[in-house]
């Protein structure tokens, strides 16, 4: 065979060298290394938990791929491709063992999110509670003030009662005191008490005879009058005056009412006013005896007071 026959085959051959050359290395172990490191590369949770340990994966799978480009021995390209799948495993594990971690901190903020609620809702609840018992406590206190109010005032009737009480036993017993004395002051000027009420009786010899100007017995006698009028200013008088039947009827009618103005100025003279002392004469009228002998006519020339009751009403012939 010439050279130049050979030339061919061996530029055949050059070339047959040429792209076993240029065809990366490749073991069964790289292959598989290479499909997880895609799947890897794949994984939403991979990138986002174990960015790191992909990245180291990353580069063992790069020096596993730059030994079977370089034809490496097979053994050199399974061990960096049997690294690449540690690490891919590893990437895997980080992965699963963060998606964990994650879940359970997901799972305590939840937790802690349902303690919260309940802590908040039973904040709520107590709010309420005691929002319940501010009112309960405000109705209770009302009540109680208006208890209060009402004991109060039920003590103030009751107080006020008893003083009107105190005050009307007082009265009674002033009224008694007044009745007893009036009643001792009435003995002293010689009263009776008749159906027109209690009455006083000024005989003749306590005037001047045939006179109608008091004695000086006469004038005390008055003045005795004058001051139970004034101890006792609801009781009102009537001054009445009588004569015997001597002398003519115009005589007597004139002497009796002389007679009964005198006891009436004297009264006014002591200090009694005037609307409360009446005055009348009748005259030889209403005698109280005969007029056959000079004692019984000396009876009927009188002067008579009649007291009137506690109301001042007096009661006229």
């Amino acid at each position: 065979m010439t050279t130049f026959q050979r030339t061919p085959i061996m530029l055949a051959f050059a070339l047959l060298l040429g792209a076993y050359s240029s065809v990366p290395t490749t073991t069964s172990l790289l292959t598989q290394a290479r499909a997880d490191y895609a799947s890897a590369q794949a994984s939403p949770d991979v990138a986002r938990y174990a960015q790191l340990e992909l990245k180291n994966a990353g580069d063992a799978m790069a020096q596993a791929d730059a030994a079977a480009n370089s034809h490496e021995s097979l053994e050199h390209i399974n061990s960096l491709a049997y690294v690449t799948k540690q690490k891919l495993a590893l990437t895997q594990e980080v992965t699963k063992q963060r998606i964990a971690e994650a879940e359970v901190t997901q799972s305590g903020k939840q937790r802690d999110q349902m303690r919260l609620d309940q802590r908040t809702q039973e904040a709520a609840v107590a709010k309420a509670n005691a929002q319940a018992a501010q009112a309960n406590a405000q109705v209770a206190t009302a009540s109680a003030q208006a208890s209060n109010a009402n004991a109060a005032q039920a003590q103030l009737a009751a107080q006020t009662a008893q003083a009107n009480a105190a005050q009307a036993q007082l009265k009674t017993q002033e009224a008694q005191n007044r009745a007893a004395l009036l009643e001792v002051e009435l003995k002293a000027l010689a009263a009776k008490k008749t159906a027109r009420g209690v009455v006083i009786t000024l005989g003749d010899v306590l005037f001047g005879t045939d006179l109608a100007r008091l004695t000086a017995e006469g004038m005390r006698s008055a003045q005795r009058l004058a001051k139970v009028l004034q101890e006792n200013p609801e009781r009102n008088v009537l001054v009445e005056g009588f004569t015997d039947s001597t002398g003519s009827e115009a005589h007597n009618q004139q002497l009796s009412e002389r007679r009964a103005n005198a006891v009436r100025t004297a009264l006014l003279e002591s200090g009694v006013a005037g609307e409360r002392v009446a005055m009348r004469g009748y005259g030889e009228s209403f005698p109280v005896a005969a007029n056959d002998t000079q004692g019984n006519r000396q009876l009927n020339r009188r002067v008579e007071i009649v007291l009137s009751d506690e109301s001042g009403k007096t009661i006229a012939r």
